[in-house]
């Protein structure tokens, strides 16, 4: 097998890490090392000026009294290591053997359930589409489909709700329209947009229905910035939200992936009110702001901020 430069540097730090712990050790450990390491090293430093032979003579006898006790103790340290020999392999293959190891399995593991090569080929996908050009949002869908009993239950009041890409933030609508890319042509999921940009007076409408539906008040919420979107799944026709499902579930896994990739949040991370349908870009000093400008310049994203909002 062919060894690169960078694993004959790599194996050579281990060598040295070894002689540095052996060294250190020594010193630690046996107090005729230590003393006459501090010897040497008071030496060194008195080693000017007009003392420069006297202590030169000193280091030669000191030097010569080392060798003698150094002499002494390797005797006795070769002796003690023939007689333990089992132990003294073991140790020495702990400190050469598991730094080997871990170069000798550096790579791609072959994990169940988990192919590193599709991770990625996603990932490349994702830069190239976030660097690329504009996507386009899909046509709209017949507002009857939003009417049905399954997702008013759902989505209280979700007929009137804005599904306008254009009323998103540019920053916000490419990264979403990433991950609608992705769910597509990756994992097979069509996704709908069941509400992008909304106003305050429809946040404090839905406000009002209870924590079960919203715990945002207006303006707490990045839905008014045009910051936030609520998805679900498009199957044979009609639009899948219940999480129950578990074609469903399964998409809202994958969907959440997605999206964190691309630096949105996904509410089904959130600890209070799961929102397995909604993403979001969230910015510094945006929630509580009384004037909403869905089309602003794109700032970076802020990721450490504002983890308390809600839907």
């Amino acid at each position: 097998m062919f060894v690169t430069s960078n694993y004959k540097i790599m194996v050579a730090w281990i060598i040295v890490y070894f002689l540095l712990v052996v060294s250190t050790l020594a010193v630690c450990f046996l107090p005729p090392v230590r003393q006459r390491t501090r010897l040497l090293w008071r030496h060194w430093r008195s080693s000017s000026g007009q003392w420069a032979d006297a202590t030169r003579q000193r280091g030669h006898r000191q030097a010569r009294s080392l060798q003698d006790t150094l002499g002494f103790h390797t005797g006795g340290a070769s002796r003690w290591t023939r007689q333990h020999w089992r132990w003294v392999g073991s140790g020495v293959a702990l400190l050469v053997g598991l730094p080997l190891l871990a170069l000798s399995l550096r790579g791609w593991q072959d994990i169940g359930g988990f192919d590193h090569r599709q991770a990625h080929a996603t990932n490349e996908q994702i830069a190239a589409l976030l660097e690329g050009e504009q996507l386009v949002p899909p046509a709209a869908l017949p507002p009857e489909m939003f009417t049905t009993q399954e997702v008013e239950m759902l989505r209280p009041m979700i007929r009137y709700a804005s599904r306008e890409w254009v009323l998103l933030d540019e920053d916000f609508r490419q990264r979403l329209l990433v991950v609608f890319k992705i769910m597509k042509e990756t994992h097979g999921y069509d996704m709908v947009l069941l509400e992008g940009y909304r106003s305050p007076e429809r946040q404090a409408r839905l406000a009002a229905l209870g924590g079960q539906v919203t715990q945002a008040d207006a303006f707490r919420s990045y839905h008014q910035y045009g910051l936030a979107s609520d998805c679900a799944f498009l199957r044979n026709g009609k639009i899948v939200i219940s999480e129950r499902d578990p074609w469903a579930m399964k998409g809202y896994e994958l969907y959440g992936q997605v999206a964190r990739s691309v630096g949105l949040t996904w509410g089904g991370t959130w600890r209070t009110l799961k929102d397995y349908g909604h993403t979001e870009l969230r910015r510094p000093g945006v929630l509580g702001r009384t004037e909403t400008q869905p089309n602003e310049t794109p700032v970076l994203p802020d990721f450490s901020g504002d983890f308390n909002a809600d839907h």
